[in-house]
């Protein structure tokens, strides 16, 4: 089986084990979901979506968090880790948001790139679930299930899995295609845990789970 006919029945069977899958930021406007993403470095999305809660009903707009003081906002996101730096990158994100892109977030890849603590994974999350373009988030469940599937060999660079991956996921399967990575990620493939193999959909042509037999 080459790799883009694994790739496509990996879709297929992640799509019928999670048919219904998303983002689990919680978010109702872009600049939000942002912000959210900036946050979940390192820390959980579960505590993402209870931390931004009071972050945004202090601040409500672009404009009110691109005024705060840094370390105002730091205080609030402080719960997430690396405070500091995530506030320093908010404030100046929000601000670039107002001076340079009339408080609109971008939708195009260079211009969110140029934004204060946007990389690639974030950049990419606000395209496919925004803007609704083909997009590939290179987290950490991707990039592990990813390599133990057998759909990248020992890479575990970002930007390098995300650009081996566009050579064997159709564009129209990407962006749900790395949520439902993450829902088997946390369910089944778990990274803290021994992998749940013998419950997995993917049992029988996973490449860690057949040298796991063998």
């Amino acid at each position: 089986m080459t790799k883009k006919q694994l790739a496509l029945e990996v879709i297929k069977r992640l799509k019928s084990a999670y048919p219904y899958t998303d983002c689990t930021l919680n978010y109702d406007e872009a600049w939000k979901l942002l912000v959210s993403v900036r946050l979940a470095a390192q820390c959980t999305d579960a505590r993402v979506n209870v931390v931004v809660v009071d972050l945004f009903a202090k601040y409500p707009s672009i404009e009110a968090l691109a005024a705060a003081d840094v370390a105002d906002i730091e205080a609030i996101v402080k719960p997430c880790g690396l405070g500091k730096s995530k506030a320093r990158d908010i404030s100046g994100c929000m601000k670039m948001l107002r001076d340079d892109f009339d408080c609109k977030v971008p939708d195009n890849m260079k211009d969110l790139l140029s934004l204060p603590g946007v990389g690639r994974k974030s950049a990419n999350l606000i395209m496919g679930d925004v803007y609704g373009q083909p997009a590939i988030v290179t987290d950490t469940h991707c990039i592990r299930l990813c390599n133990r599937i057998g759909l990248v060999d020992g890479i575990k660079d970002p930007k390098k899995v995300e650009m081996e991956l566009w050579k064997i996921i159709p564009p129209e399967e990407s962006n749900d295609f790395c949520h439902r990575l993450v829902d088997h990620g946390r369910a089944v493939c778990t990274a803290r845990t021994t992998p749940h193999c013998d419950m997995c959909v993917l049992n029988d042509i996973c490449g860690s789970a057949v040298q796991t037999q063998d």
